[in-house]
Parts: C-alpha cells; sequence; structure tokens
C-alpha cells in the first residue's frame, strides 16, 4: 500500500449514461490537494454545490449507493469510488453534470483506465490510514448478512454469496491486496435476476439499462413471448439465454463475476468511511444497504478512537519542563525521551515527544528511510509513565522506577520526524506495594500509533 498521499496528473474526463435516471452525464475527475479526500461536485445546479465522501450523507441504498447534501444528490456512487480505492488515490474533486455517475459497462475498469491514461501523483504527506484497532461485527439476522473488519496492517477483503439459485450457487471472491484490484475486481459488472429487472422496469427505473452493462441471470423458465417483450424493452434485435442462465448469450468475464462485484460493491461503500482503511474485511452475502450500515459502525469506532487522543494545545504551559523532568527522572540523553508533561493527576498523566531528524537514533535505523524504532517509543511511553508513579512519592529523587512487564504493545503507524509524540499513561488499578499497573496510549495528530500495558514497581535508592 501508498504511505503517501496520491492525486491525479490531470484532469480526465468520462461520459456515460446513468443506470437509473437514463440520463446522459458528463464526469471529469479533477486533481486535488493534500488532506481534500474525495468530494463530488454538482456542476449543473446552482452554486455548484459539493457532496463529501462520508457515510452520514447516504440517503439511499435501495439500488445502489446515493449520497446528498444541501439539495445536491449524487447517485450509485459506489463503482467510482472502488475505482479510486483501487488505484489509492486520497485526494480529487468529481464533477458532474446530472445527478447520477454513468454506469459505464457495470464495472470500475472503465474509470480505472481513463485515470490510469494521465497517471497519479504523489503528494508530499502521509496516507491518514484508518487502522482498524478490534473486530468490529455486523449482523442483520433477517436477512442472514454478516459482515466483520479485523486488526490487519493491510487491506484485505472476502466475500461469500449465496442467492439459493441454481446458476449462481455459491460463490466466493477474495483480495488478498489492494494492489489487485484493478487486475482481479475491477472489470466485474453488476448484475440483477430476471424477476428484478422486470420489477425494476415497471418502478420505471433502470433507464440506463442496457445488456451490455450488466449481467442478467435468468432464474426461471422463459418463454419466447416473453424473450421478445424483453428485446424490446433493450431495444434489441433479438434476445437469448445462455444455457447457464445469462441472458443474451453475455460471456463472465470470470466464473465467479457476480460474487467479485459484491467485493467491489463493498470495497466502494466502505469508502465512505472517508478515509483508506487497514483492516481483514469479511463479508456474507453483503449489500449496499449492509455495507452502509457497516461502514457506518466502521466510523464510529474511527471516531471513537480520534476523541479518546488526548488534547494537546501547545500555548499552554506544561506542568513539568524539561529541566524539571531531568530532576526526576534518572535518564540522559541521548536517552531521555519526553520532553514535557502538560497533565499530570491522580490517575494519568499526559507527556509529549518532538520527534526530529536530529534523534540520535535515526543515523543507524532505516537510513534513507527515518522511522522511529517501536522500542523506543514504548521506552519513551514507559517514561511518562515512571514520571507519574514517581509523583507519588514524596522524595522521588531516592527512587528508582523498574519497569517489570510490558504486554500486548501493538503498533497502528509508522512514526517519523517531525511527528509529536503524545502519551497517556492511565492507571488501572490502585498501586499497591510499590507496584503499579498502567495502559500506555501513543498518539500522533489524534490517531492512535502504539498501545501497551504496563507495569512498574517503585524501588528506594540504596
Amino acid at each position: 500500500m501508498y504511505t503517501k498521499q496520491h492525486t491525479i496528473k490531470a484532469p480526465v474526463k468520462v461520459s456515460g449514461v446513468g443506470l437509473h435516471t437514463g440520463a446522459q452525464v458528463n464526469l471529469t475527475f479533477v486533481p486535488a490537494p493534500i488532506n481534500h479526500g474525495i468530494l463530488f461536485k454538482r456542476v449543473d445546479l446552482p452554486d455548484q454545490p459539493t457532496v463529501e465522501c462520508d457515510v452520514d450523507n447516504v440517503v439511499d441504498v435501495s439500488r445502489g449507493t446515493s449520497i446528498e447534501k444541501n439539495g445536491a444528490r449524487i447517485n450509485t456512487v459506489e463503482h467510482a469510488l472502488a475505482a479510486l480505492v483501487g488505484l489509492q488515490i486520497d485526494n480529487i474533486l468529481i464533477e458532474l453534470d446530472g445527478p447520477e455517475i454513468p454506469i459505464m459497462d457495470g464495472s470500475s475498469l472503465p474509470f480505472i483506465e481513463a485515470i490510469s491514461a494521465i497517471g497519479l501523483e504523489e503528494q508530499n504527506a502521509l496516507r491518514n490510514f484508518f487502522e482498524v484497532p478490534h473486530g468490529i461485527f455486523f449482523h442483520d439476522a433477517e436477512k442472514n448478512i454478516e459482515l466483520a473488519a479485523l486488526p490487519l496492517d493491510d487491506y484485505r477483503v472476502t466475500v461469500m454469496v449465496d442467492y439459493n439459485s441454481p446458476v449462481l450457487g455459491s460463490q466466493h471472491a477474495t483480495l488478498n491486496s489492494i494492489t489487485q484490484f484493478e487486475k482481479e475486481i475491477a472489470s466485474c459488472r453488476t448484475f440483477c435476476f430476471l424477476h428484478e429487472l422486470e420489477m425494476l422496469h415497471k418502478q420505471n427505473l433502470i433507464k440506463g439499462g442496457d445488456l451490455n452493462n450488466a449481467i442478467v441471470v435468468v432464474d426461471r423458465v422463459v418463454n419466447d413471448d416473453e424473450l421478445e417483450s424483453l428485446a424490446k424493452l433493450f431495444g434489441k434485435d433479438k434476445v437469448e439465454v445462455k444455457k447457464e442462465g445469462i441472458l443474451n448469450n453475455i460471456d463472465l468475464r470470470y466464473k465467479n463475476e457476480p460474487a467479485r462485484h459484491k467485493l467491489l460493491d463493498v470495497v466502494g461503500d466502505l469508502a465512505l468511511v472517508g478515509r483508506p482503511i487497514k483492516a481483514q474485511i469479511m463479508a456474507a452475502r453483503p449489500g449496499h444497504a449492509s455495507n452502509v450500515a457497516f461502514a457506518k459502525k466502521i466510523k464510529r469506532v474511527m471516531m471513537d478512537s480520534r476523541q479518546k487522543a488526548p488534547h494537546y494545545d501547545v500555548t499552554q504551559p506544561s506542568v513539568l519542563d524539561v529541566n524539571q523532568i531531568y530532576k526526576i527522572l534518572p535518564h540522559r540523553y541521548p536517552f531521555k525521551l519526553v520532553d514535557k508533561i502538560v497533565h499530570l493527576d491522580e490517575n494519568m498523566i499526559i507527556g509529549v515527544k518532538n520527534v526530529t531528524i536530529n534523534e540520535p537514533f535515526f543515523e543507524g535505523h532505516f537510513p534513507g528511510n527515518p522511522v522511529m524504532p517501536g522500542v523506543l517509543q514504548i521506552e519513551a511511553m514507559a517514561q511518562t509513565g515512571g514520571i507519574f508513579v514517581l509523583q507519588t512519592v514524596p522524595d522521588p529523587e531516592n527512587y528508582w522506577t523498574y519497569f517489570l512487564s510490558i504486554e500486548s504493545a501493538k503498533f497502528r503507524r509508522m512514526v517519523v520526524p517531525g511527528d509529536t509524540l503524545i502519551f497517556k499513561c492511565e492507571l488501572t488499578a490502585p498501586i499497591k506495594r510499590g507496584i503499579a499497573k498502567m495502559q500506555g496510549q501513543a498518539y500522533v495528530g489524534g490517531n492512535l500509533v502504539c498501545e501497551a500495558s504496563l507495569t512498574a514497581s517503585i524501588v528506594k535508592k540504596k
């Protein structure tokens, strides 16, 4: 996965019809600056309103995913969003002169091909990943739908579908790496069953539907009169049914193309979380409604994790400055790793470490690719906890703090020069007999970068 943000090198335009509206739409992908994110703009409306790629803006999931804000609606966003996720694009403006993303051939491939023709541009900023901290689960018992996101330092997706259909049967699809999306998933087209097609037509939908942009699964016996009626519906001289039950003799691009397309939809819908995700995603019988509900659960966890990050106001005076820390903590350069303490009470301490390129460990740790060693992140966290423990005795200069155990240490993202590490250590139990148990966390920019459970002992100097 890319570590830095990307946009596109130049604007690129695609045109087509909307699947449900049948309206001709021109879509232009426009480069965007760092931290812009994915934004839609309705250039055909007064004042050209914009709509953020945000699951909270979803207003309809009946036959695709539609978003809306301030009266500007964008229908069927999932295929274009899946293309952007597959290409690992972070910042882009999507201009539309109509209400719906063009369906193209029913897949993400036309969008990927258009963007790939002009190329991507790396931007000088790290990607703002959301690394799933624990299992997140969604279950719809009535429809027998299950989705899960599990911690993983990558993005992988597995999908299973089962429609009780002799034509499709049970199918599985897996994306082991986002770099495989273009080759393995992007070309897989949307599909529906014949009985759904008839229902949608009666509802005055699929005005832009065509046998070239959707796979129609024939799940019952169809007589010649019905085939003739379908031919008129789609403006064809003749439609046929393949022996495996696909209308108009269309060749599947993969035997499990429907399952792969469902995976494509999952990727596109989860883009509405608003940040690139690191997780193992597993989905059984997913649909747009369940994908969006699941995305909302992921976003809630994401927002909760940001809210847990300690607030650090650089304009406020510190509780302990560097000179005061020197008097308490028996560490010296180059092993003193806490610059100041900004909060201290009976249960919690918050410390700050400014990471600079002048750190001595950068000379030998990944030269040319400076990354702060994880063990030193834990050491800085432990020093913050050590200051907290020493503050519980009246004469801290007469005590040592020794750490007895470090458990469940996890590293969520890289720490690099220029980052400001905020450490938070909280007591998980009262200090007894000189033993302190703490939960430590480290944040950069409100994002959790590492955590561990720490146990320390206070020992009087001899």
